[in-house]
């Protein structure tokens, strides 16, 4: 685990604003217990470049398909989506493709998709099957994968059907969300995630349910579509109307151990690089964010006098997430009700933590083209104690040329989103185009992007190389 390293920072003037101090200051004005899990771990990753060839090269992406995504934990589906015995999706990364299944006896499983006769894949898209034919010649196993009947017994009596049950890779789960792993015998899903569960442990995870499921193939490589999500120092340049509440470059950087880093950016607060905004447009611009407010100001919100916006869209949050979830969130702080506070699992899931509105990302290579990815977007909910889980949302898939703002079940993050979307091609182009062939990262902002690499160096077995030095 990288050990905290003392830091000091300073409050700097207004052409370089940023104090990763703001969100610790935010905490001693709340009214209720701050957990423990929110204060700063920073990391200490060194200045180094990195190369440009993590993302354009087709070899460092082969070395992935080889050395990462065999031997990683990797999300795939929520439990929700698969509710019923013979619901299934299909996860194929890289050449490989695994049907996640739930099984008649209730327990999700992971299979090869590969017919155990001639290794006709045995399924071709998401679904529900009473069980798994192959399309081919009909070998048949049941929702278990125990293997069932074949044609032509009398031709095949060389084969012990007894030894034909379907291979499996390790399937588990935490807060609804089932990960798959490669090698049967990696370490528990739970010891993987380090500090995760305990973060969120008040969160009710095990209420949680997807409320919007949105996908999109995107023109750049998969670390590249994640990165634009690792810090907030781009919102000045990319999302210049979120900048009324949203304290970007103030935002804390934490790093828990090789698979687990956050961002905590404060919400309710105006961005440094701005100044003279005052709290009614803090306020405003928020609940038309949320869609809560109408941006012809027509929905009955005024500031009360002495009341600031992030207290005020903070109590109001702390209403709205007790009714829906029937829980008391008395205790519960403004930051957990209202800040965006983004956890990294390595190699490719991120999740915002919190009571209500969890917003989940994950992107994966587009099967073997390094230079296009999957982008997977989640929000989740929570539903009442005792209450059946709501179905699962359905699944939207954009069309390449789509966009995200017209996806109307993520509401106005699809604008958000799709001022992201645009940078990312031109990305790739500058990437391949770079004469230096380096990245120039910053020290303390940029850290998570330091820290992935490291990770990431760890499993291809390339050491440190153009990834910044390892904290002590």
């Amino acid at each position: 685990m990288n050990k905290p390293v003392d830091i000091k920072f300073t409050v700097n003037p207004p052409e370089t604003a940023g104090d990763p101090l703001v969100f610790q200051r935010l905490l001693k004005e709340e009214t209720v217990p701050v957990p423990e899990y929110l204060k700063s771990v920073p990391p200490n990753f060194g200045n180094e470049d990195l190369d440009a060839s993590r993302y354009t090269s087709r070899d460092f992406h082969r070395l992935e398909a080889q050395r990462l995504w065999p031997k990683t934990w990797q999300f795939v589906v929520r439990e929700e989506e698969i509710p019923k015995p013979g619901d299934h999706v299909l996860y194929d990364i890289i050449d490989k493709s695994i049907i996640v299944m739930r099984g008649d006896d209730g327990v999700i499983r992971g299979f090869y998709n590969s017919c155990l006769h001639r290794g006709r894949a045995l399924r071709t898209q998401n679904g529900c099957a009473g069980q798994l034919k192959c399309p081919f010649h009909g070998f048949t196993w049941d929702l278990q994968g125990r293997f069932k009947s074949k044609p032509c017994e009398w031709d095949f009596q060389h084969v012990d059907n007894a030894k034909m049950e379907l291979p499996q890779v390790r399937c588990e789960s935490w807060g609804g969300f089932v990960f798959i792993h490669f090698d049967l015998d990696a370490p528990p899903l739970i010891e993987f995630l380090g500090v995760l569960p305990d973060h969120f442990k008040n969160y009710m995870m095990d209420r949680s349910c997807s409320i919007a499921h949105v996908q999109r193939r995107l023109a750049c490589n998969w670390k590249v579509g994640q990165e634009a999500f690792f810090e907030a120092m781009h919102t000045k340049a990319t999302h210049p109307g979120i900048m009324t509440f949203t304290s970007d470059v103030d935002s804390q950087y934490d790093v828990f151990d090789d698979h687990i880093a956050r961002a905590i950016t404060p919400m309710g607060v105006p961005s440094a690089n701005l100044s003279g905004v005052d709290q009614a447009t803090v306020m405003r611009d928020m609940l038309i964010l949320s869609g809560r407010m109408s941006s012809t100001d027509g929905d009955g919100h005024v500031l009360p006098e002495g009341v600031t916006a992030r207290q005020y869209v903070g109590e109001l949050n702390r209403q709205m997430f007790s009714a829906i979830s029937g829980q008391d969130l008395s205790q519960a702080t403004l930051a957990e009700l209202e800040d965006a506070i983004l956890y990294s699992v390595f190699p490719n899931f991120q999740v915002w933590s919190g009571y209500f509105g969890n917003i989940v990302y994950r992107f994966i290579p587009d099967g073997d083209d390094h230079e296009h990815c999957l982008f997977d977007v989640y929000l989740l909910g929570r539903y009442p104690e005792g209450a059946a889980c709501p179905p699962a949302a359905p699944l939207r898939r954009l069309g390449d040329d789509e966009t995200f703002d017209k996806a109307p079940e993520i509401g106005a993050l699809g604008d958000v989103f799709e001022e992201d979307m645009r940078n990312l091609p031109h990305m790739m182009k500058g990437l391949k185009a770079s004469r230096s062939g380096k990245l120039k990262l910053a020290s303390y902002q940029e850290s998570r992007i330091r820290h992935h690499h490291l990770t990431l160096d760890k499993y291809l077995g390339l050491g440190n190389q153009n990834a910044g030095k390892e904290a002590k």
